[in-house]
């Protein structure tokens, strides 16, 4: 069985978000349940020299934008047994960061047109296109419309995955005729408020619709969470699924990890000895007794920062340490570095992303705080479990799904949880949290509970493997 994943990002060539972990790790994942997954990316000119002197060129032709004619280069390259291929066009992709400029909506189009005109030179003709968020919405569109009548293409199948359904990819109507090919009799499926929406094309025209959580699944479908397209998604339900994604355990293991002042397995005593290391580091009092509590986040609404400030005084009043990482928002930014200005003692704020210095927290930390507003999955959740850092979140989409609250009666649980996005409702949880962290028996049950947990890939890409064999009807 042959899948091909297209998207806009991959590790370890090219990220700025979960998207990349997902596409970099799910699928030597499927790998093992026997699918035969390539990728597909646009060959942006940030991707490392390293893996740019790797690629060979094994196609070049013209694609039709529109009116115009560009050109295309088709690379390839396999790394770690797996074959990603590139589409290379220096007048789209040759710019600094991936997504932002003006003419973005041309770019993804270039791109859209470009996957679709390559696939008779792959390697092995795929049977299932896993496209991934809107950058790649045009393809199932493609597929279903102007070339369903090929040869080549009319047996294919196409899933289409919504990573985060805030991102749509809205563009202008003149696009419709200017860039995308379409016949008019096609423009219903790929408008939407007199907008052309790259999203709304993934979603009315693939075969398999799959988003990131079962509780993402269902939120959607309501106008609160469903971005305006909950109409659309009500309409597809039946062909809409919920898979949670997992983390790579190689890639992200303390027992391995290079980046972390020393590995460990279950063993609080070494975790410790990360905790006071990072507290040194980072010109925090070495205190073991203090529960850690770390933010390693974009500073944006969606992740819960509104929460935080409103009651960041008070949150700071209690005997803990709070660690925070990342970079967004000036006024989050701002907000932060005055705490640490003014609770040295508490407080180290890091206005930056570093990998090694996110490891190291994830590493020393005792709690790790994710109160989103929603969120489609997560993966910050998932690698403090994994760094045995217990986390606090708000119960919404994939969060909801992989933190279960601690019951003391039942001591179940791998970590806590609140209900409403009200910062009070937080404050009281990190309050209930302290309070099992100086509770040895209950924290030492909570840590058991957390070891055990697992969100690896290997129950997700069973689901995607049966997903796909349900769609080819093998």
């Amino acid at each position: 069985m042959n899948v091909l994943f297209i998207a806009s990002e991959c590790t370890p060539f090219i990220k700025t978000g979960g998207l990349a972990d997902v596409i970099g790790s799910l699928p030597s994942s499927l790998k093992n349940t026997g699918v035969n997954v390539s990728i597909m990316l646009p060959n942006y000119s940030d991707i490392p020299e390293e893996y740019k002197d790797q690629m060979t060129l094994i196609k070049t032709l013209t694609v039709h934008v529109g009116w115009r004619k560009q050109y295309c280069g088709l690379l390839q390259l396999v790394h770690k047994g797996i074959t990603y291929y590139f589409i290379d066009n220096e007048y789209y992709f040759k710019r600094k960061g991936l997504y932002g400029h003006y003419d973005d909506g041309e770019r993804f189009a270039f791109f859209n047109h470009a996957v679709i005109d390559c696939l008779p030179y792959l390697d092995e003709k795929p049977q299932v296109l896993h496209c991934h968020d809107w950058q790649t919405g045009l393809i199932p569109a493609y597929i279903k419309t102007m070339y369903t009548y090929r040869p080549f293409y009319r047996e294919l199948k196409t899933v289409f995955t919504i990573h985060n359904l805030m991102y749509q990819g809205i563009y202008s109507a003149s696009i419709f005729h200017d860039l995308l090919n379409f016949s008019d009799e096609h423009f219903f499926g790929i408008e939407y408020n007199g907008c052309i929406n790259f999203m709304k094309a993934g979603l009315f025209h693939s075969d398999v619709l799959t988003t990131v959580s079962e509780t993402y699944s269902k939120e959607i479908q309501y106008p609160y969470f469903g971005e305006k397209l909950e109409d659309m998604l009500i309409y597809r339900k039946d062909d809409l699924h919920g898979i949670v994604n997992g983390v790579d355990y190689d890639e992200y293991n303390p027992e391995t990890d290079p980046y972390i002042y020393k590995n460990y397995s279950q063993s609080p005593i070494e975790k410790m000895v990360n905790k006071r290391l990072l507290q040194e580091e980072l010109g925090l009092p070495k205190v073991d007794e203090v529960p850690m509590v770390a933010i390693v986040s974009r500073f944006v609404e969606q992740k819960g920062f509104p929460l935080i400030r409103h009651v960041l005084d008070e949150l700071l009043s209690l005997d803990i340490q709070l660690v925070i990482l990342g970079t967004g928002d000036v006024e989050f930014e701002h907000a932060f570095e005055e705490a640490a200005y003014r609770f040295p003692n508490k407080v180290s704020t890091n206005i930056k992303f570093s990998e090694p210095l996110a490891r190291k927290i994830y590493a020393a930390s005792d709690l790790f705080l994710m109160p989103s507003r929603f969120e489609p999955c997560g993966i910050g959740q998932l690698i403090a479990l994994r760094y045995e850092s217990v986390p606090i979140v708000r119960e919404t989409g994939g969060l909801k799904d992989t933190i279960q609250p601690y019951d003391e009666f039942s001591y179940s649980g791998n970590g806590f949880s609140f209900t409403n996005y009200n910062a009070h409702d937080m404050l009281y949880t990190i309050k209930r949290a302290i309070s099992f962290y100086n509770d040895k028996e209950h924290w030492s049950q909570l840590l058991k509970n957390v070891y055990q947990s697992n969100y690896s890939w290997e129950q997700s890409a069973k689901r995607y493997t049966d997903l796909y064999k349900k769609t080819l009807k093998v």
